[in-house]
């Protein structure tokens, strides 16, 4: 039997010991490595984790990952990178809490957010209203004018035009169809340091037309002490004379014209939903279309036109009409200047739109003066002013009513100075 491993049979070339015919030296004999075959081995057994698994019996082992990451894998290997249990734990397993909301921060950029989009809304609705004024009368055609004063006047008129009227409309409102336009009300309203002041001045006033020059011919017109009705002066040379006209028999500058048609004035009254007024006597006149009764109610923008327009039915006639579109523009005025309208774009910007289409004011009127107008009309009512007719005489000249011009030179003075009035009116 062989001692030499097998595959190995001794032979010269593989002996290098003593005896050996290789020059070599022989050195120990190295013997060759067997390599045995390992063994199977169970995987390892992960012990049970309490309250983690399905049974908290001892022992035993559901098969299931409970969620627990042992040891430390490879970033992007295995469980803990691939998104079922790792999340951004990293080598450690560990999750890292999402990070509490920033309140501080999310009120400040949506404050800032709400700032700047009610500023745009702002200079947006500013520029809009402000292209619709029809800025027609030019008053620095009127000459010879009373000094400043304190305050700002404003003659309102409301006019008889029917433009932009249909068939239809006039009609319905009971305007008729006469051609151009005259002056159904005229009002003087000063807005000073003591409260604002209104003024009405009838149509039927007796007064004098001065020198003037014509607003669309340009040529002067020598004055003859021609006695007429207030609104005479308007007919003859539109709103430049009638403004001449008022500075020269009151002696009060006047700083900004504003003038309403029919249409537009009941457009307004029907944006805002109506006007609430309390009629304390019932009448009813054909020739405005008026019918009330007595008490509180609202009227829509067809009935209040004939309220204001009404004079036939009063005894006083164009005083108590005066009286009457008094009271009705400082209601309108008070129910517009409201939270839920100006709040409200469904109803401010139709209001807007409304009135700034129809209304004809000064080259030199700003929105800004016509919002002051706008809240010292509702002062009136608010009782901070006063309203009154011009006062009279009680003589008429030609049956146009005649001034007390002591009276008008006291009022006058006193507008003028800015001080608390204390005349009373007609």
């Amino acid at each position: 039997m062989s001692d030499w491993p097998e595959g190995r049979n001794g032979g010269p070339g593989e002996r290098y010991g003593r005896g050996s015919a290789s020059p070599q030296p022989e050195s120990a004999r190295a013997m060759p490595h067997v390599r045995r075959p390992t063994p199977p081995q169970a995987p390892p057994r992960i012990p049970p984790q309490p309250g983690q698994g399905y049974d908290d019996g001892a022992g035993y082992d559901s098969g299931y990952n409970t969620g627990q990451v042992y040891g430390g894998g490879q970033r992007g290997g295995g469980h803990g990178s691939s998104g079922h249990g790792g999340g951004r734990g990293g080598d450690s397993g560990y999750v890292q809490p999402r990070p509490a909301p920033n309140w501080g921060r999310r009120l400040k950029v949506g404050a800032l957010t709400l700032v700047v989009v009610v500023l745009a809304v702002s200079i947006g609705t500013y520029f809009w209203a402000d292209g619709k004024l029809k800025r027609e009368v030019d008053l620095s055609k009127v000459i010879d004018r009373p000094s400043e004063g304190d305050g700002t006047n404003y003659l309102i008129v409301g006019s008889d035009s029917r433009e932009g009227m249909t068939a239809e409309d006039k009609k319905k409102l009971h305007t008729g169809s006469a051609e151009g336009k005259r002056t159904d009300s005229m009002m003087i309203l000063h807005d000073g340091s003591n409260g604002p002041t209104l003024i009405s001045l009838p149509r039927d006033s007796n007064v004098e037309i001065p020198t003037f020059v014509g607003s669309e011919s340009g040529k002067t017109f020598k004055g003859t002490g021609r006695q007429v009705k207030l609104n005479a002066a308007y007919a003859e040379d539109g709103p430049e004379l009638l403004v001449r006209t008022v500075e020269f028999n009151t002696g009060l500058r006047i700083d900004h014209y504003v003038e309403i048609g029919f249409g537009g004035f009941a457009k307004i009254v029907d944006a805002i939903g109506g006007v609430e007024l309390d009629i304390p006597k019932a009448f009813k006149d054909k020739k405005s279309g008026a019918d009330f009764q007595a008490g509180k109610q609202t009227l829509n923008g067809e009935q209040s036109l004939a309220f204001v327009r009404t004079r036939y039915a009063f005894a006083g006639s164009d005083l108590d009409r005066t009286k009457n579109q008094q009271k009705f523009l400082a209601a309108l005025a008070s129910q517009t200047a409201t939270p839920s309208t100006i709040l409200n774009p469904f109803k401010l910007y139709p209001t807007m739109g409304a009135g700034l289409d129809t209304l004809i004011v000064d080259k030199d009127m700003s929105l800004w003066s016509l919002g002051n107008m706008f809240f010292a009309m509702k002062g009136v009512t608010g009782g901070e002013g006063t309203s009154m007719n011009i006062p009279l005489s009680g003589q008429s000249v030609n049956g146009n009513l005649v001034w007390d011009k002591d009276k008008v030179k006291q009022l006058v003075e006193q507008l003028k100075n800015d001080e608390k009035v204390t005349v009373k009116g007609s």
